[in-house]
């Protein structure tokens, strides 16, 4: 199927412009040795190199001096993901409203850039900081954490949501059935999303999964009759988590006999491609707060089915080696 082709030229060419939618005591010693010539003269700055680099490790432990460290090395920036997606907005509301991040910039990028950055600092273990968000495959393969956010700037826990278009009910009742019923946990989409980053097509990834777990998907597909060539057509971002998703429910739809056409798209053309018809659905909707906006513009135009994925999270995320806890243990540029 092509019928996106037209869409995705045009409202695509403008969505930049509309989307609303990531020392040591040994060290202080050395310099005692440089200063002092004479054997009493280096005992007694021995003595208090000794008394002076206890206090000063006392300090780092409890991180104080880390967090500015930290701060500074990471050049007071947050790597993000594409400009308009809703943890880059918290982000950049984030950096108004903490005075940690006094003069921080968030850097967008896009998903894949913002993985390969954090891989190659934990490889590293250089400081990062990068707008996360859960599930997401990185917490499979890395020992992170999230910052946490005493302001509440990222919201609570999230639900990722299933959307269709008005009518499909009656135009397909065992797609709708479906999609209706599809569900699954976070440590299901993170093990699918890992076997794609590490090489797997998502088609494979998503054939394995529904051979793996035939039960939860005879839940899924429970009351659906097969059909013979129906065609359906599902939205979605290219986020890891939409991409497993989308393929999983895709896998199991072409299984049931239909014509299933996958098609990735910008944020704000998913959602109106649904709303307008174009598209039969999608199973990527970050609600309440990442989507919000968007949600908000065509939610009388398209039928919410509910959450398929609940507890996602989106917020600051560090690797576990950082010694910061919380936003606020960060420092201002200022």
């Amino acid at each position: 199927m092509a019928k996106f082709n037209w869409k995705r030229l045009g409202l695509a060419a403008g969505l930049s412009l509309t989307l609303v939618a990531a020392g040591c005591g040994g060290g202080e010693e050395e310099g005692s040795g440089d200063t002092e010539g004479d054997d009493s003269g280096e005992e007694t700055a021995d003595e208090g190199t000794d008394e002076g680099a206890e206090e000063d490790g006392a300090g780092e432990e409890e991180g104080s001096g880390d967090s500015a460290n930290y701060s500074e090395e990471m050049d007071y920036t947050i790597t993000g993901i594409e400009p308009g997606a809703g943890v880059v907005g918290a982000a950049e509301t984030a950096v108004e409203e903490y005075d940690s991040l006094a003069g921080w910039d968030v850097e967008t990028s896009s998903s894949g850039a913002m993985a390969t950055a954090l891989g190659e600092a934990i490889d590293n273990e250089e400081p990062i900081a990068v707008t996360g968000w859960s599930p997401h495959w990185k917490f499979e393969k890395y020992d992170l954490k999230y910052l946490e956010d005493p302001d509440g700037v990222f919201g609570e826990a999230e639900e990722i949501k299933t959307m269709v278009r008005e009518g499909l009910e009656e135009d397909m009742p065992n797609a709708y059935t479906v999609l209706d019923q599809f569900q699954w946990e976070e440590s299901q989409m993170n093990s699918t999303m890992l076997e794609i980053n590490e090489g797997a097509s998502p088609e494979d990834a998503a054939a394995s999964f529904v051979e793996e777990n035939q039960d939860m998907v005879d839940s899924w597909t429970e009351g659906a009759e097969e059909v013979d060539g129906k065609e359906i057509e599902l939205v979605y971002v290219e986020w890891d988590t939409e991409v497993a998703s989308t393929h999983v429910v895709g896998e199991v739809l072409t299984n049931l006999g239909f014509d299933v056409t996958l098609t990735p798209l910008d944020n704000a053309v998913m959602w109106q491609s649904v709303a307008s018809g174009d598209a039969d659905g999608m199973v990527a909707a970050w609600l309440p707060a990442t989507h919000e906006d968007l949600y908000a513009e065509h939610k009388d135009s398209l039928e919410d089915l509910g959450a398929n994925l609940e507890g996602a999270k989106i917020g600051l995320v560090v690797p576990e080696y950082m010694d910061v806890d919380s936003i606020e243990d960060l420092q201002p540029a200022e």
